[in-house]
């Protein structure tokens, strides 16, 4: 009687015993488990430090850029104030509209912030500014209808370039998705100097015109005259020289489309 009490006594410890070098054994092997999980990522971190780009991607939304969108937005309603006669404050609207385009520049090459989208929709806002001053001035009589079309004819045709120049340099695959995708550069739009001289001499006539009834200066005065016909024969000149010069289109290479993309930072662990 006392011998099997003492095997019922010891049952409990002997079952005791073995949950616990089984549980010992189990935390032996999470514990070798976890330490070859530990030591995996260090090998795929170790293929990842040189990474494959196939397929780039810049950054879209910048400074510059929400800067510029801005100014687009505003351009209409800009068209909209001359129409309806309130030629002050459509004025107030293009010293904004100025302001911001210089603001844009100054950021982008200060904080290197230039990009493919940029140098598209810069001066795609610049040409919807200066396409709706020139409809509604138009509109309203203060600007010869010849010269307006000269200046719009001249974006028409040049935005319609852009369009095939941006199918024929896109990277293959060529798909529509990717078409539209502006985070995908291939091309960088450089202003020749005779669009530059353009462009400033637009703005002034712009100016000049839109504020000729504010400052009630006749719209005939000899020297809207003669900058609408230095104007005219600048905007032929620079839409001749877009098709002739070499550099008002440049292909990006691949080198410098990857400066253009941020590169990938791996947090990787601190040693102990």
């Amino acid at each position: 009687m006392i011998e099997g009490f003492r095997q019922h006594r010891l049952r409990p410890t002997a079952a005791l015993n073995n949950s616990i070098w089984t549980a010992y054994g189990r935390v032996r092997l999470g514990t070798v488990y976890q330490t070859r999980l530990k030591s995996k990522p260090a090998i795929e971190r170790k293929d990842k430090t040189d990474p494959v780009v196939s397929d780039p991607h810049e950054r879209v939304l910048t400074i510059p850029n929400a800067l510029t969108m801005a100014r687009i937005v505003l351009s209409p309603y800009i068209g909209y104030l001359i129409v309806q006669g309130d030629c002050g404050l459509a004025l107030a609207g293009c010293v904004i509209f100025g302001l911001t385009d210089a603001l844009d520049g100054y950021i982008a090459r200060k904080y290197n912030m230039s990009s493919f989208v940029g140098s598209i929709i810069d001066p795609a806002a610049d040409k919807m500014l200066m396409t709706v001053l020139t409809l509604a001035l138009a509109y309203n009589g203060l600007l010869p209808t010849v010269l307006a079309v000269v200046i719009v004819g001249r974006d028409v045709a040049l935005s319609l370039a852009a369009f095939f120049i941006r199918w024929a340099t896109l990277p293959p695959p060529k798909s529509l998705k990717r078409y539209f995708d502006l985070s995908i550069p291939s091309v960088e739009v450089r202003p020749t100097l005779i669009s530059k001289w353009n462009t400033a001499l637009q703005l002034l006539l712009m100016g000049a015109t839109l504020s000729s009834p504010v400052f009630g200066i006749p719209a005939d005065w000899i020297g809207f005259v003669a900058l609408q016909w230095i104007t005219g024969a600048t905007t032929i000149a620079s839409g001749v020289g877009y098709l002739f010069s070499k550099d008002a289109v440049h292909r990006l290479t691949k080198a410098e489309v990857a400066k253009r993309i941020p590169k990938p930072q791996h947090i990787l662990p601190k040693k102990k």
